[in-house]
């Protein structure tokens, strides 16, 4: 029996050594776990920031502007009109960007009686002075726009100095051609005169000679 509990002891020692090792183990993924959770006491995970679809929403608003711009170009007189109204309404109520940008584009679109490219012009100007409050697609709506309004302007202008220019070359021949007519009537007076002049000395020189002739004694019997 003595030698039994003897050759039995050892067994049991590496099962102790095992079961230590196993509770220090335990007890590490205990601290570990408890270390994890204190760091994190506190803090809550952060939120994902939603992910804005850019271009979608850029192609809507780009559809929007275009479907009302059309509406405006097909529309009746009445309905241009309507449109034109409400459009300056909503600006007067709340003057945001967006709303500015819209009045611009109605404004500056010909083909309805009040289409005001000058004012349109103005506006988009102030939108590009803060092109930051538009969105992207609103950007480049406003810089085309404004573009294509400047060389329209442009060209506007160029014409009516053409015109001008054609207008006053007209009138500085026809002012020409005037003074060229008012001389020659002028030489035509004078010459008229000279000779009415000339005849009137002829006639005085004929009536002259007549008296001499008529006061010669013995003339006729000669």
């Amino acid at each position: 029996m003595l030698l039994r509990n003897r050759t039995a002891a050892p067994r049991g020692r590496p099962c102790a050594r095992r079961g230590a090792t196993g509770g220090a183990l335990a007890a590490a993924a205990v601290l570990i776990g408890a270390g994890c959770s204190s760091l994190g006491l506190g803090q809550r995970a952060p939120t994902p920031s939603p992910v804005i679809k850019t271009a979608s929403a850029g192609s809507t608003v780009l559809g929007e502007y275009l479907l009302l711009l059309q509406k405006l170009v097909q529309g009746t007189p009445s309905q241009q009109a309507e449109i034109v109204a409400n459009a300056q309404r909503d600006y007067d109520v709340a003057p945001t960007p967006s709303r500015e940008l819209k009045l611009a584009l109605i404004l500056g679109t010909p083909g309805h009686p009040v289409a005001d490219l000058p004012r349109a012009q103005g506006l988009l100007r102030e939108l590009m002075a803060n092109p930051e409050m538009l969105l992207p697609v609103e950007r480049a709506l406003t810089f085309l726009e404004l573009s294509l309004i400047d060389d329209h302007l442009t060209l506007e202008s160029e014409n009516r100095r053409l015109q001008n220019d054609a207008v006053r070359a007209d009138q500085q021949r026809m002012a020409n051609a005037n003074h060229r007519l008012q001389a020659e009537l002028d030489e035509n007076a004078r010459l008229r005169r000279e000779l009415e002049e000339a005849r009137a000395k002829l006639d005085a020189i004929a009536n002259i000679e007549r008296s001499l002739n008529e006061r010669k004694p013995g003339s006729t019997g000669r």
